[in-house]
């Protein structure tokens, strides 16, 4: 994060602006609607800037730019046009700790200008860092239509009722509280400009939470295959709730960063044997929090009921009382044969999909209920260190060693690797490029896979001793190695 982004209180502070044209008006405007003071210093001005800077309480310099023009100045923006002049107000600017900012000039600012959405005293604001201002633009258009009009009324009605709310709860309940009215008639009644009936809702359910003891609950959420562009609505709206997040070792970092900044973030998954927690204490822990009034998000790769012992914690819950809420997410299966174009049925070529793991002492009909079935996709969950074993198991038991075969890495990450072959050859096609978590899909529908891995890295090594917390730094490492 190269720009740190935060909100300046400008009002009845001077802010400079050196130039006349309309670039300098267009930056003028956006601070005097902040509040500043505006000075503009330029040898021609039009009518309309001057006006602009003496309406907000600052003044119009028809002048070349001179050092004295920063007096009094809390931050400076220079939008001439002139590289020399841009050069000399950086350089004054800096000399005298007047945060300052270049107009398309990113190398000369301390600050930049981020695209607005205005909707006071809500305002959100979208940056590319410099980088590309046009899409800054198009991201504050999106955000333009999310946020309706009537949001500037919603955030008013809420501020002039928080004297009331921190009157009435603990410090502790109030947050939920405030959430609960984001989501209620309450708030919909504002947003259609009805107050009264707002303030006699709110009122009511003020009343009715003061009086029910604080009640947490569970959220059991499929964080998909990795990228967090694959978390549901659902499973985004429960991650923001969340007081706590337990998560696994597959939860990719970047889903991670959609939890809520004040959450607690527990790890309670595995690496090769090492445990952060058995099953039994993830499950204690869920209803120890839950009963203390915590809301408690409980996050797993894929889906939570695929291979992910949802169900398990779903018993325990429901036998300790406590209540619980499901955000399924998209499955290994689905998300990383997505990622390799691979389809998991397919007309006239496969009529189901087989989910399956295989831990090693698998019996012979086991194997060849698996190796008969060859109008089903075959999918194999952690699979890395048991791709020669499959292939060979399938063989013996009668499929032919020419089925499609592909073994996906990291699926849908930015380090995903995929080897396509057949049973015959996927062994030698995946060797020295399997890293965890990997999935091997086996079936017709498997030739649609492309080849691509990246190239060879050196892997980084896993210390034993490294305490959990490491463990998932390390893990990260290995994937980007490749």
């Amino acid at each position: 994060m190269r720009y740190f982004p935060f909100f300046f209180d400008l009002r009845g502070r001077r802010a400079l602006v050196a130039g006349g044209g309309e670039v300098a008006q267009r930056k003028a405007e956006l601070l005097a609607r902040a509040g500043a003071e505006v000075v503009v210093v330029a040898p021609q001005l039009n009518g309309e800037l001057a006006r602009l800077a003496l309406c907000s309480g600052g003044e119009a310099r028809r002048k070349r730019f001179a050092v004295a023009d920063l007096r009094g100045c809390t931050i400076a923006v220079s939008a001439s046009g002139d590289e020399g002049l841009n050069r000399r107000v950086f350089a004054a600017a800096r000399k005298r700790g007047v945060p300052v900012n270049v107009v398309d000039c990113p190398e000369l600012c301390d600050f930049i200008f981020p695209a607005v959405v205005d909707r006071s005293p809500v305002v959100a604001a979208v940056s590319s860092g410099g980088a590309s201002p046009v899409l800054a633009r198009r991201l504050r258009a999106r955000l333009e239509e999310q946020i309706p009009p009537r949001t500037s009324a919603l955030a008013e009605w809420l501020g002039s009722w928080r004297d009331t709310v921190r009157d009435a709860l603990p410090a502790e309940r109030r947050r939920m509280f405030w959430e609960e009215t984001l989501d209620s008639p309450a708030a919909e009644a504002i947003l259609a400009g009805d107050e009264k009936a707002a303030d006699e809702l709110l009122r009511e359910q003020l009343r009715s939470f003061a009086q029910t003891p604080a009640r947490g609950e569970v959220y059991l959420i499929g964080a998909g295959p990795g990228d967090a562009d694959l978390l549901t609505f659902r499973g985004h709206r429960f991650l923001q709730r969340a007081d706590t997040v337990v998560y696994d070792r597959l939860v990719s970092a970047e889903v991670l960063d959609l939890a809520r900044r004040d959450a607690e973030i527990v790890f309670a998954g595995k690496r090769r044997g090492l445990r952060a927690r058995t099953q039994a204490e993830i499950n204690e822990l869920l209803i120890t929090r839950a009963r203390a009034g915590e809301k408690v998000a409980r996050l797993k790769g894929g889906d939570p009921f695929v291979f992910g012992r949802g169900g398990e914690e779903m018993a325990a819950l429901r036998a300790a009382g406590v209540a619980f809420r499901i955000a399924p997410g998209i499955s290994a299966a689905n998300g990383c044969a997505a990622a390799a174009e691979i389809p998991l049925t397919q007309r006239g070529v496969s009529a189901g999909v087989r989910l399956v793991t295989v831990r090693g002492g698998e019996s012979r009909a086991f194997w060849r209920s698996l190796a008969e079935d060859e109008n089903s996709t075959l999918v194999f969950y952690m699979a890395g260190a048991a791709v020669a074993a499959i292939a060979e198991n399938l063989a013996a038991c009668g499929r032919s060693e020419g089925t499609p075969a592909a073994l996906i890495c990291a699926g849908a990450t930015a380090s995903q690797s995929v080897a396509a072959g057949t049973l015959r050859t996927i062994a030698a096609k995946a060797a020295g490029a399997v890293f965890s978590p990997a999935l091997l899909i086996v079936g017709a529908v498997a030739a649609f896979a492309k080849d691509a891995r990246p190239a060879a890295a050196a892997k980084v090594k896993i210390n034993p001793d490294f305490p959990f917390a490491q463990m998932r730094a390390a893990e990260e490492a290995n994937a980007a190695a490749g």
